[in-house]
């Protein structure tokens, strides 16, 4: 296929490092003449743009750390000496916590776009597994890092989260002991987090090295989620999809920088400017806003054991997805039943965030489980039975026959025109 070349270095210093480390045959094999569907579209540009944040994350995180102390009595005026005394500190730590929340944008929109064209299904399943665990890596790291602070929400965030592993049986007390590294969350439990919040972002940079070899190996899905069969249906990534890539980061980018010189607050819980205070419990105890549904599905559940269990579950399904999706077809695009179910488990996603931030509660509690149910009816109930009923769309013989003739195959007869449409 197009797209595949053989880098011939042109200096003799270039020759003599190619014999001996060929990094850069490496980089223009996998970043330049990279065959890529020709029908790619700006959904597929979130890959490097969670690529860029992992780095920007990185870097502003290894800055800040030069100036934070993780104790529990000098974390809380550590950053705010940051954000007062060190040179552009303010700076470094909005785009570092209003980072993470770009992160979980970028994130979601990428899961979703996955969902959608059913880029995990054969032979994508290794590929797709490996997102889910730099999902829930993203997840722990994300809220190691609200703890340090050390304020209100940070305190009690920390609190009720490792209280959760006190569910499990038989050793779930010594495992939230060996957590706070005491009998109650203080000094020890935030410099754990503190350890840990530093360590998982290179193992997330890690497991992004294997997700990209894994996607390097069996070659990126396409809006159409069929393979490319010719030449025609390829293109060299560059420059086709580094410009996408190019624009959307650019416009992501203008996004980012929104919050972090306007509302650079507005993701945040005001209680974290108060020090942390085991003898005042705030009114609200709500974790950030992208673990909110789940917190949705623990609190739907009476019991806190199947609490904790739900809330695990319902993102360890998803890693069993390729095979729960018994459908044969990948895109939703040729799949219409599939396509209004897809929707319908959006709505609940963002229903199940709204109320996460809403009070255990009357009504919210019944909506809570109601939506719970879905969820976990889509995946367990509803994608099983729908690949085996589903009537779907003809697919097109080719990638270029979805581009050159919006999905009619090259030699089909052309639709007929519409009554009263002009000639």
């Amino acid at each position: 296929m197009s797209g595949h070349s053989t880098y011939q270095p042109q200096s003799a210093f270039m020759k003599w490092m190619e014999r001996r480390l060929p990094i850069a045959g490496l980089v223009y094999s996998s970043f330049i003449a990279y065959p890529t569907p020709r029908n790619l579209n700006y959904w597929w540009t979130f890959g490097g743009i969670l690529s860029f944040m992992l780095v920007a994350q990185i870097i502003t995180g290894v800055v800040l750390v030069m100036h934070y102390t993780p104790h529990a009595d000098m974390a809380f005026n550590s950053v705010e000496h940051i954000m007062r005394d060190v040179n552009y500190g303010w700076l470094l730590r909005y785009l570092h916590s209003n980072g993470a929340s770009m992160f979980f944008v970028a994130v979601y929109i990428h899961m979703f776009r996955g969902l959608y064209y059913g880029s995990y299904k054969e032979p994508r399943e290794v590929l797709w597994i490996l997102g889910v665990i730099l999902y829930l890596l993203m997840m722990a790291t994300g809220f190691l890092g609200y703890t340090l602070p050390w304020g209100q929400m940070s305190f009690w965030g920390a609190t009720v989260i490792t209280n959760f592993f006190s569910a499990i049986p038989g050793v779930g007390e010594t495992v939230v002991t060996w957590l706070w590294g005491g009998f109650s969350v203080g000094n020890p439990t935030l410099q754990r987090f503190f350890s840990l919040h530093y360590l998982l972002p290179f193992v997330i940079a890690g497991v992004v090295v294997l997700h990209v070899w894994a996607l390097h190996a069996v070659g990126q899905n396409n809006p159409a989620g069929i393979e490319p069969k010719t030449d025609k249906d390829v293109v060299a990534f560059t420059p086709y999809a580094t410009s996408k890539d190019a624009f959307m980061m650019v416009a992501f980018c203008m996004v980012y920088a929104w919050f972090v010189f306007y509302t650079p607050n507005y993701l945040g819980h005001a209680d974290n400017y108060i020090p942390a205070n085991p003898a005042v419990t705030p009114a609200h105890i709500v974790p950030e806003w992208y673990y909110l549904p789940f917190y949705a599905i623990l609190r739907a559940i009476p019991d806190k054991l199947f609490g904790v269990l739900a809330m695990v579950a319902s993102i360890v399904v998803l890693a069993f997805l390729p095979w729960l999706d018994t459908s044969k077809v990948r895109s939703a695009r040729y799949r219409p039943l599939y396509r209004q179910f897809f929707w319908v488990f959006v709505a609940v996603c963002l229903g199940l965030g709204w109320l996460g931030a809403k009070p255990a509660e009357g009504g919210y509690v019944l909506a809570s489980r109601i939506l719970t149910f879905y969820y976990f009816a889509h995946f367990l109930i509803i994608l099983p039975i729908l690949g085996k009923i589903e009537k779907t769309k003809p697919l097109p013989n080719s990638i270029a026959d979805s581009v050159l003739s919006e999905g009619v195959p090259i030699g089909a007869p052309a639709p007929a025109p519409r009554a009263g449409a002009s000639a």
